[in-house]
C-alpha cells in the first residue's frame, strides 16, 4: 500500500470479516487505529490487525507511507477485488 501524507486507508467501518491481516512498514510513517486504540508506525514496524477488527491506516508524516500487506487467508482478487469471506 501507497499513502501520500495526509492519505488514509479504511475508516471506523472497514475490516476483513474472513482474513488477519499482517502490515510491515517499508518506509514513512503513520498511525493505525485498530478497535479504537491508536498505534504509531513507522519502517520496521509489523502490524496484526485480526479479522472482524475495524481498522485505518494514516499517513501522518511528510513522505510516502509504503507498507508490504499479507492476508491470511487471501482477502483479494488478482484485480484487487476482495474475495467472498470465508465458511469460518
Amino acid at each position: 500500500m501507497v499513502l501520500e501524507p495526509g492519505d488514509a486507508e479504511g475508516d471506523s467501518t472497514n475490516r476483513h470479516r474472513g482474513a488477519d491481516q499482517w502490515l510491515f512498514v517499508l518506509s514513512g510513517n503513520g498511525e493505525a487505529k485498530v478497535d479504537g486504540k491508536r498505534y504509531k508506525i513507522g519502517a520496521g514496524s509489523l502490524l496484526l490487525i485480526e479479522k472482524k477488527e475495524r481498522h485505518e491506516i494514516r499517513n501522518t508524516g511528510r513522505g510516502v507511507l509504503r507498507t508490504l500487506n499479507f492476508y491470511a487467508p487471501p482477502a483479494y482478487r488478482k484485480d484487487g477485488e476482495p474475495l467472498p469471506r470465508g465458511k469460518k
